[in-house]
């Protein structure tokens, strides 16, 4: 999305940002001065261990309003009700684990929380912390409690983090946050009453009790699409391989599968009453032809494992798909990429294919960027610079919308 859309989509509207007590915090000045440029009028909260970080002062000045840390400050009240019925969207960013907890729990001991419990807006939480804090129980259970309740949660992103490890818990960079919010003014419900199956991440084909092949798919990109499509009013059914990623979406529902042969049985199951297919799982292409029923143990001399083909999911649903179907599928490529798009386009009769290239820096298995090239049959095909995945997923339903 350009400047110029951002510019039409936040100009006038009424943002609550709430800061809370993370290293995070200093992103909030940039984020909070991007938002007036684009039009925003810009009202700040922040928890009284924020100020620790960075000061209400240099807030208030970038947003031209009083700021307030406190629910009773100077013998006074602060209305927290009516800041929470004032916004058009408010969004907690950074958030950190200790605010995720009382935002879930309903925790009002400090001015943000009590905003959060009056607010009648949509409200956006923009993560931020380490990365054991990340990945622990408590945090993904509040995280799908804030999701169940409507709210929505803007990806961490992944890098260097204060503690000195690497992973994920970076709270998301401010264009990327300011042009979800910018997204979510001018999103519609365009996939309403609209069944969407999607397939997302590897599979793993079995070579013994204790060894398989696989690849190194992480499922990012497919559930970034998921829940974009649950986001514009879809019912979603999403076909997961074996991947640590989950989505907590509340409008989209996750079928856990192994094996290639899984996905297809999963995929088959929902194929004949769904509207939109969506094939962005790397499926593993052969498979050993016998699984040994116990471990192989080493030799002194090579050994050679006999390989067939996987079942083809998209290929073979695509024999099957009605004029009134569409089919998106992935290609991703290291070679002769363009040629080998185009072939799937026609020999899977799909509809869309959206290519990527481990050529291209940021993009492919893992990472939490991708770059995009979209193709159509009978068009010029279209390129996106490199972006975030959950970005470049608002991308490809923009462009799946305008072909239905």
């Amino acid at each position: 999305m350009n400047t110029t859309d951002m510019l039409q989509d936040l100009k006038g509207k009424k943002v609550l940002l709430a800061i809370t007590g993370s290293i995070a915090a200093y992103k909030s000045a940039a984020l909070c001065r991007s938002l007036v440029k684009l039009g925003a009028d810009v009202k700040v909260i922040m928890t009284p261990s924020a100020t620790k970080f960075i000061s209400a002062l240099t807030m208030a000045t970038l947003s031209k309003h009083d700021v307030h840390t406190e629910v009773v400050s100077n013998e006074s009240w602060n209305n927290h009700v009516k800041l929470g019925l004032w916004a058009d969207i408010m969004l907690v960013a950074p958030c950190t684990a200790t605010t995720l907890a009382k935002m879930a729990n309903g925790i009002a001991d400090n001015m943000v929380v009590a905003c959060y419990l009056s607010a009648k807006c949509p409200v956006w939480v923009a993560p931020a912390m380490d990365l054991d804090m990340w990945l622990h129980g408590s945090t993904k259970h509040n995280l799908k409690l804030l999701q169940s309740f409507g709210n929505h949660i803007i990806p961490v992103g992944y890098g260097e983090l204060a503690s000195g490890l690497v992973g994920d818990g970076r709270m998301a960079e401010s264009e990327d946050i300011v042009e979800s919010l910018s997204g979510l003014f001018q999103k519609k419900n365009d996939l309403g009453n609209r069944k969407v199956i999607i397939t997302a991440g590897p599979t793993q084909e079995d070579l013994d009790p204790v060894r398989f092949i696989s690849n190194r798919s992480s499922g990012k990109m497919g559930i970034a699409i998921a829940e974009e499509c649950a986001d514009r009013g879809a019912e979603v059914v999403l076909v997961l391989g074996p991947t640590s990623q989950r989505s907590h979406h509340i409008g989209v529902t996750t079928e856990h599968v192994r094996s290639a042969q899984e996905m297809y049985e999963a995929m088959n199951a929902h194929h004949g009453t769904s509207d939109i297919s969506i094939f962005a799982a790397a499926v593993v292409d052969y498979c050993p032809a016998s699984v040994a029923n116990k471990k192989i143990k080493k030799k002194d001399d090579d050994m050679a494992i006999a390989l067939e083909r996987t079942i083809d999911i998209a290929a073979t649903l695509g024999k099957s798909k009605s004029d009134k179907q569409v089919h998106v599928g992935f290609a991703l490529e290291t070679n002769d990429e363009m040629k080998h798009a185009q072939g799937k386009l026609t020999r899977k009769n799909f509809d869309l294919v959206i290519l990527n290239s481990l050529r291209d820096q940021g993009a492919g298995f893992q990472g939490d960027t991708n770059k995009v090239t979209i193709l159509k049959h009978n068009s010029e095909p279209i390129q996106y610079p490199l972006k975030s995945k959950r970005l470049v997923a608002v991308d490809i339903i923009d462009e799946l919308v305008g072909f239905l």
